[in-house]
């Protein structure tokens, strides 16, 4: 499988497959494809599995693409103006992202829920206590929102991070919540009363527009709903 992203502020996941190999999507992924393209729906395996995709902001079904005759065409765009990071998965890189993070992905990767082990984390580190869990071999493709950029932690290393500006990380990177020092910052300051500490080792993958911020954003210049 060969892939390029194409496009800003909205991109496109293009992807050329050979004869034989498959892409798993979420429902409604797809943009555009070549007429070779098989699709087949499934609930990816047990029931459990299929729920655990619905708590992690995905549906209970996926899609799965096979490429057939010959080399085929498949392209997946964002839901939202950001990136499309491609992330290799192998049993030794495990990847844990944000809730609805999943776009599509080599037929090796499984996609499962991660829950957050403290409750402290879960409940005030604005990613809430169930997350997306990549196992198994192959390239992932997640999505964004706005920029992304990349930090490779040193053991112990740590990194203060605004609730919900934490995209992705690798499984060996600690998750937890600092509260706001001082009563004034913490009521004016318009940081909130806390933020979410990373410990290292490990990749993490930090974004700039979460969709609750530019939703706060834009919601001054929207029309008010009318009853």
């Amino acid at each position: 499988m060969k892939y390029e992203i194409k496009g800003t502020p909205l991109p496109v996941l293009i992807m050329t497959l050979e004869a034989g190999e498959k892409i798993k999507t979420d429902k409604g992924a797809m943009s555009w494809m070549s007429p070779n393209m098989e699709m087949s729906t499934n609930a990816g395996g047990s029931i459990g599995k299929a729920f655990g995709r619905m708590f992690s902001g995905e549906s209970m079904f996926q899609n799965v693409y096979t490429c057939t005759g010959g080399s085929g065409l498949f392209a997946a765009a964002s839901s939202f103006p950001g990136e499309i990071l491609p992330v290799m998965v192998n049993p030794g890189n495990t990847i844990i992202a944000q809730k609805s993070a999943f776009l599509a992905s080599e037929d090796g990767v499984e996609m499962s829920v991660h829950f957050q082990k403290k409750t402290g984390a879960g409940f005030f580190g604005g990613e809430g206590f169930i997350l997306q869990k990549f196992t198994g071999n192959g390239m992932v493709f997640l999505e964004i929102d706005g920029s992304v950029q990349e930090y490779n932690l040193a053991p112990g290393q740590k990194i203060i991070v605004d609730t919900g500006n934490l995209a992705a990380m690798q499984e060996t990177v600690q998750i937890d919540i600092q509260a706001v020092k001082g009563i004034g910052n913490a009521l004016f300051g318009g940081e909130g009363l806390f933020n979410t500490v990373l410990t290292g080792p490990g990749k993490i993958w930090l974004q700039t527009m979460p969709r609750n911020t530019m939703a706060d954003a834009l919601r001054p210049f929207l029309p008010s709903a009318r009853s």
